[in-house]
C-alpha cells in the first residue's frame, strides 16, 4: 500500500456507510411526519400550472434539475432555470399562471430571494422547498414545504448531504402525487421515454414475449409428481401450469414448490400435482404491459419470477418469466 494511504479496515468505511444511510433515513422519517395540508396545496398548484419553473443554486440547483426532469417524465411541463442566470434572460419564458418551485436550505440564498419580487409582478405562484421556516423565502412563498433537518450526514455538518436528499425526496413525493392526480398511465410514461428501458417496458405487451403452444408446460391436477417433474424439466421454464380439462388454470407448481416438497416429503410416489400446487397463483392478461407484469412479480411479500398468462375466461394461454422481461430490454 502506498505511504500515507489508510487501509479500508482502519477507516471503517462500511460502518460509516451504514451510519449515513441510517442518519438520512431517520431524517426523512421525521420530515414525513410534518407533511400535511401545505403539501396538498402544493400539488394543487402544480396540477393547475401552465408550466412549472424550478430554480436554485449550488447543490440545491442540482436537485432542482432532477425534480424538473422527473416532472417532465410524467407529462408536466417543467423547466429548470439556474437562479443566477435567471435575471439575464432566462426569466423570459415565465408567464402568469406558472408555478415556481424555489429550493434553498437556508431560505436566504441571495440569488433565489432576488427572484421573488420579479415573480410576484408576473403573478407566479411560489412553492418553497426550504430548510428554515423563518427565512425570507419561506415568509414570501405561497406554500412552504419544510425539509429542515437537524444535521447533515457530513461529519463537519457542512457539506449538503441529508438536506439535498430531503429536498429530492420531497420533489419525488410531489411527482408521485401528481401522477395519481393526473391519472398517468404506463402508455404516458412510454411516450416520454420512446427509446429507453421504461418505454420498452410500457410499450411491449405480455403477449409479445410469453411462451405459448408446445413450449407451454401444462399438467392436470391428477398428474403424478414424477410426470410433473418430467414436464417441468422438458419445457425448462421453471414451472408447470395446472389446468382443468377445459384449459382453465387452477394452479401452478414452481421450482421452489418442488424443492420445498422434496425437503418435507420422503416418499413422493403417491403425490399428485394437486397435493403440491399453489391453488391461487398470481396471473396476468396477455394485453398487460411488461411494466405491469414486472410490478406484479416484484410487489409481493416474496417476489415471484414467473406468471401464468390467462385470457378473459381464465384459460391458460402462456407463461411469462422475469428473464423474458429483462431480455426484452436489450
Amino acid at each position: 500500500m502506498e505511504e500515507g494511504r489508510v487501509a479500508p479496515q482502519e477507516v471503517g468505511a462500511v460502518e460509516i456507510a451504514r451510519k449515513v444511510f441510517q442518519q438520512q433515513a431517520g431524517a426523512l422519517t421525521t420530515i414525513s411526519e410534518r407533511i400535511g395540508r401545505e403539501f396538498e396545496e402544493a400539488v394543487a398548484l402544480l396540477h393547475a400550472a401552465r408550466q412549472v419553473i424550478v430554480s436554485g443554486v449550488g447543490k440545491s440547483g442540482l436537485i432542482g434539475r432532477k425534480i424538473a426532469a422527473t416532472l417532465r417524465s410524467i407529462g408536466v411541463p417543467a423547466v429548470f432555470i439556474h437562479a443566477a442566470e435567471a435575471p439575464h434572460g432566462d426569466l423570459g419564458i415565465v408567464r402568469a399562471g406558472d408555478v415556481c418551485v424555489l429550493i434553498s436550505k437556508s431560505g436566504m440564498t441571495t440569488e433565489v430571494c432576488a427572484l421573488l419580487p420579479w415573480l410576484r409582478r408576473r403573478q407566479v405562484s411560489i412553492i418553497a422547498i426550504v430548510g428554515q421556516r423563518q427565512s425570507e423565502l419561506a415568509q414570501k412563498a405561497d406554500v412552504v414545504l419544510d425539509v429542515g433537518i437537524e444535521t447533515e450526514a457530513c461529519p463537519l455538518n457542512m457539506i449538503p448531504t441529508t438536506s439535498t436528499t430531503a429536498a429530492l425526496v420531497m420533489g419525488d413525493a410531489l411527482a408521485i402525487a401528481l401522477m395519481k392526480l393526473r391519472g398517468v398511465r404506463a402508455e404516458d410514461i412510454a411516450a416520454a421515454h420512446p427509446v429507453g428501458t421504461l418505454g420498452r417496458l410500457a410499450r411491449l405487451r405480455v403477449r409479445d414475449v410469453m411462451h405459448t403452444g408446445k413450449a407451454l408446460p401444462l399438467v392436470s391436477p391428477e398428474t403424478s409428481f414424477r410426470h410433473m417433474l418430467i414436464e417441468m424439466t422438458a419445457k425448462a421454464l421453471g414451472c408447470v401450469c395446472v389446468v382443468r380439462e377445459d384449459g382453465q388454470l387452477c394452479g401452478i407448481v414452481t421450482d421452489g414448490d418442488v424443492r420445498r416438497t422434496l425437503q418435507r416429503v420422503e416418499d413422493i410416489q403417491q403425490l399428485q400435482v394437486r397435493d403440491v400446487m399453489t391453488r391461487t397463483p398470481v396471473v396476468v392478461p396477455p394485453d398487460a404491459s411488461l411494466a405491469e407484469a414486472l410490478a406484479l412479480m416484484e410487489h409481493r411479500p416474496s417476489q415471484i419470477s414467473v406468471l401464468p398468462v390467462v385470457d378473459e375466461k381464465g384459460v391458460c394461454i402462456g407463461v411469462v418469466r422475469v428473464h423474458d422481461i429483462i431480455r426484452s430490454q436489450f
